[in-house]
């Protein structure tokens, strides 16, 4: 009866156990890595919002460059250009700015101890263009032209093609990075799976002599690597959200990022981690494994 009971009692031992020594630095490794690529996804989606609120901001906007006549002193040639371009269609607003402004604008480059009083700096006029139908530049050119101004639209395209070329760049930079990070990731995991095969080579051999179907094999390595980097993955997603979230609280666009401005839907962006570290860890567990599979036979 004691025996029977013993019977009862038993439960065949798994293949592989459920806890290895190793198992931590792999799941450090992997988390790791995938909190880089999780905060570089933030870093690009965030650039890519930079560039695009600089671009629709230039979009929106234009700078003339008025040069008064000898007839008419610069304040009386700018607000006459402001005038001239309040009345053309597609202008929301057009406002002549001070001789202050147009100096700060200019002292940077010439420097600060540079005397500007003795220079003839140009006027300079703000134009806010209408959302819906813009005004282009060859319009408002003429509507100068028109009234005998000599003055110079500048749209902002010239600023607007570097802004797009370096947010382009950006986003190469970072998918080539992440995809750098991912095959890193297979890597490691690939190599954590040669060594787990070395290590258990006689339950593989004894698996194989027995009859077992080399597939089966292969997914008991896949499925257990595959649970790990999806947890490691987890780990990984969750740190890179909390550091998201806390640059977001503490600054956000205005404040600790105001060039990579972090929105909260751009959390969103780690919850594939998880799935992502599963999926390159049981291909590149399955992969090795069938390798050193056939290296048996």
């Amino acid at each position: 009866m004691s025996d029977m009971l013993d019977l009862d009692r038993w439960k065949p031992a798994p293949f592989l156990p459920d806890a290895d020594a190793r198992d931590g630095s792999l799941v450090f490794v992997v988390a790791t890595l995938c909190f880089l690529a999780c905060l570089t996804a933030l870093a690009v989606l965030a650039s890519d919002r930079a560039a695009r609120g600089w671009t629709q901001q230039l979009t929106g906007e234009a700078t003339v460059i008025v040069r008064p006549k000898a007839n008419e002193t610069p304040d009386s040639a700018a607000a006459r250009a402001a005038e001239t371009l309040a009345g053309v269609p597609g202008v929301a607003e057009a406002r002549a700015l001070e001789k202050e402004k147009a100096e700060a604008l200019i002292a940077p480059w010439l420097g600060e101890e540079t005397d500007l009083s003795d220079l003839p700096i140009p006027r300079l006029v703000a134009v806010v263009l209408s959302p819906e139908n813009p005004a282009d530049t060859k319009t408002m050119n003429l509507a100068l032209r028109s009234q005998g101004l000599d003055a110079s639209v500048d749209d902002h395209s010239v600023w607007m093609k570097d802004i797009e070329r370096g947010a382009s760049l950006a986003r190469w930079i970072g998918m080539a990075v992440f995809a750098l990070i991912a095959t890193a990731a297979g890597a490691v995991v690939a190599f954590a799976t040669r060594a787990g095969l070395a290590a258990r080579h006689e339950v593989v051999e004894v698996l194989h002599l027995s009859g077992a179907e080399d597939a089966f094999i292969a997914r008991l390595f896949q499925a257990r690597f595959a649970r790990m980097a999806a947890i490691a993955g987890l780990f990984g997603a969750a740190g890179a959200a909390i550091m998201g979230a806390l640059l977001r609280l503490l600054g956000g666009g205005s404040g600790l990022t105001p060039v990579l401005p972090i929105a909260w839907t751009d959390l969103l962006a780690v919850t594939p981690a998880p799935l992502a570290a599963g999926l390159v860890a049981a291909v590149a567990a399955r992969l090795t494994a069938q390798s050193i599979i056939r290296g048996l036979q």
